[in-house]
């Protein structure tokens, strides 16, 4: 599985940005899907996570209310809306995909085989 994320930039705080995951190399529509993000000098930490049926999405307490995870699986592609953004979503956002995941590990990196490289998500207070 190949993952390539995009969408990132600066913004104010407020402001809105909206990630793209496009993935390829095996069935999107069987993966589970999720955004992790890395702070500097931080460990790097769930964002959200949708399972195969687009219909089960979790995320981390900081950003729910003002993130959504989706997916289109007939573009094999995932996204993140981001609104209402602040200095401390400011990381290097990861996507990531797994094949086999259970429920309770999908807040875990670990748990993800597949990674794309990061899109760097910068928001000046």
């Amino acid at each position: 599985v190949q993952l390539q994320a995009s969408g990132g930039g600066l913004v104010h705080t407020g402001g809105t940005l909206r990630l793209s995951c496009a993935a390829s190399g095996r069935t999107f529509s069987y993966m589970t899907m999720a955004w992790f993000r890395q702070a500097p000098g931080k460990e790097r930490e769930f964002v959200a996570a949708i399972f195969r049926g687009s219909t089960n999405a979790y995320y981390a307490e900081a950003v729910k209310g003002r993130f959504t995870i989706s997916r289109d699986n007939a573009k094999n592609t995932m996204y993140l809306q981001m609104n209402s953004l602040k200095p401390e979503d400011t990381a290097l956002y990861y996507c990531a995909s797994d094949n086999n995941l259970i429920l309770s590990t999908v807040r875990s990196a670990s748990a993800y085989d597949y990674w794309g490289q990061g899109t760097l998500v910068t928001v000046s207070s």
